[in-house]
């Protein structure tokens, strides 16, 4: 595929986006931070399940099958009941606090420092969440465009770009703008797949049913590991990980309640929760069903697979093996998958630092826009330093790490909530940072150890429950006699 044509894809699709920024400008911290309240629900749902699979499911999981048959889906069966936990008890709870920021709750519950604490550590997980994403998308265009031009651009140049363009649509809609630029994501993220999916069983010689007879009956399909306790595939690992990353990676992530918040009540808020995790489901195995399709595409075709599987679908795409309309479909789709993700991160992180450190609802009217948008410009340099810094250390699985970083990260935040939640004990709020350092710290230890340790057992994405059990027991040593006021 030429790049110029990448370039010229690239350049009609930021330009539809800034597009829709002009249709939905409002300059005003509140629009920019909860749409004013006003955003559809059945138009949150269909963005945010683009937003919950990100670039990270677009590459990514696909080529996991290759390792991991289709166990991703244990996982993504999980979604279910950690949906609904959000759905019943956290978000009445963020309705009927009107909160803007969610981790205001905490200093309602338990004080300063575990409300500062909370904050930190959302825009440390959505920092690293989001930079996991958008280095997918800096080094696919970096193949597609100045790997092919035979030019040499520095890769923080690339980020720089990504960012910029980003920055340019969010700058003054704000979450307002996001509504509706990650419906039009989603379409094409979801589009490229089902089409990718019907152009190789055409070259295959395959209808719908053949299709799925093939992926059925490969070596890719088995969804469920019942039989070693001790694989990090094991249902039940899977299962319940899959029950808390949603909560916490949704129900205790700014960047995903914000745009629930955005809706006009808390039961429109619901309708959208509770559509969004049901397609979700049948998105993910979509998803997987690609993967598949593309290692025994691989095979019957002679082509050789990838050492980094991140790297199959875009090698078939782009390199001529399926057509060129398959081809800026999948640049379609990438960019949409990884910029329906990262926007509404900024525009979280943005938030999350003028609420919850700079408190700009307690500034005077007319340096609330100024400072928001010195902090959106702050943030976005922060997302490139850290995309940059990315590029020299990876070397596993993008949505493997992923999920492993937000054990580490989020773990904290599954420990505060749930105490907060759960019980009516108060703490010595001042003591819950050594609390919320000590437990990651721990989980790594464990995880890094686990296998010598507890005979040959591999903790795997269960990490987050026992980060979050770990914080929960560190509040218990530190509650006070006194009751909460608030739960």
């Amino acid at each position: 595929m030429s790049p110029y044509v990448v370039v010229a894809i690239l350049a009609a699709y930021f330009g539809l986006l800034i597009l829709i920024s002009r249709f939905t400008k409002e300059d005003t911290n509140q629009a920019f931070f909860l749409g004013k309240k006003e955003s559809p629900w059945y138009v949150v749902a269909f963005g945010m399940i683009g937003a919950s699979l990100s670039g990270v499911t677009f590459i990514s999981v696909p080529g996991w099958v290759g390792s991991s048959q289709f166990s991703y889906m244990q996982m993504v069966l999980g979604y279910w009941p950690g949906y609904i936990v959000i759905s019943l008890v956290l978000l009445p709870l963020y309705y009927r606090l009107n909160l803007t920021s969610i981790y205001t709750y905490l200093q309602d519950r338990f004080g300063f420092w575990s409300y500062k604490s909370g904050a930190f550590f959302f825009l440390l997980s959505r920092v690293v969440g989001a930079s996991f994403r958008l280095y997918l998308v800096a080094i696919v265009l970096d193949y597609a465009v100045f790997q092919k031009l035979d030019i040499h651009v520095p890769f923080i140049l690339t980020v720089s770009i990504t960012i910029a363009l980003i920055w340019l649509y969010t700058n003054q809609g704000g979450i307002k703008t996001i509504i509706w630029t990650d419906t039009l994501q989603t379409f094409f993220m979801l589009g490229a797949v089902v089409f990718t999916l019907v152009i190789i069983s055409r070259e295959m010689g395959w209808g719908i049913v053949d299709m799925a007879r093939e992926i059925d009956q490969s070596q890719y399909s088995q969804i469920f590991f019942w039989d070693d306790w001790k694989d990090s595939r094991h249902f039940m690992k899977n299962f319940l990980a899959g029950a808390f990353i949603t909560i916490v990676m949704t129900g205790l992530d700014q960047d995903m309640m914000q745009k629930n918040l955005s809706c006009k009540n808390v039961k429109e808020a619901q309708k959208n929760m509770f559509w969004m995790s049901t397609v979700l489901v049948f998105v993910n195995l979509v998803f997987m069903s690609l993967g598949a399709l593309l290692f025994i595409y691989s095979n019957q075709q002679g082509l050789a697979i990838p050492e980094k599987t991140d790297y199959l679908y875009p090698m078939i795409a782009m390199d001529g093996h399926l057509g060129m309309a398959v081809a800026i479909l999948f640049i379609l789709g990438l960019v949409a998958a990884a910029y329906s993700s990262a926007d509404s991160a900024l525009t979280s992180l943005t938030t999350s630092v003028c609420v919850d450190f700079l408190d700009i609802q307690n500034k005077p009217q007319e340096e609330q826009v100024k400072l928001r948008r010195k902090v959106h410009i702050i943030m976005s340099l922060i997302l490139i330093v850290v995309i940059t810094s990315f590029k020299l250390i990876n070397n596993d699985s993008v949505i493997s790490e992923l999920f492993t970083a937000a054990g580490f990260t989020y773990g904290p935040l599954l420990g505060l909530y749930a105490f907060g939640l759960f019980t009516k004990w108060q703490i010595q709020d001042k003591q819950v940072i050594p609390v919320v350092i000590a437990a990651p710290i721990i989980s790594f230890v464990l995880k890094t150890n686990s296998m010598e340790w507890f005979g040959g057992y591999q903790i795997g994405f269960e990490v987050l429950l026992i980060n979050g059990f770990l914080t929960f027991l560190g509040l218990f040593a530190i509650k006070t006699k006194g009751n909460a006021t608030l739960s």
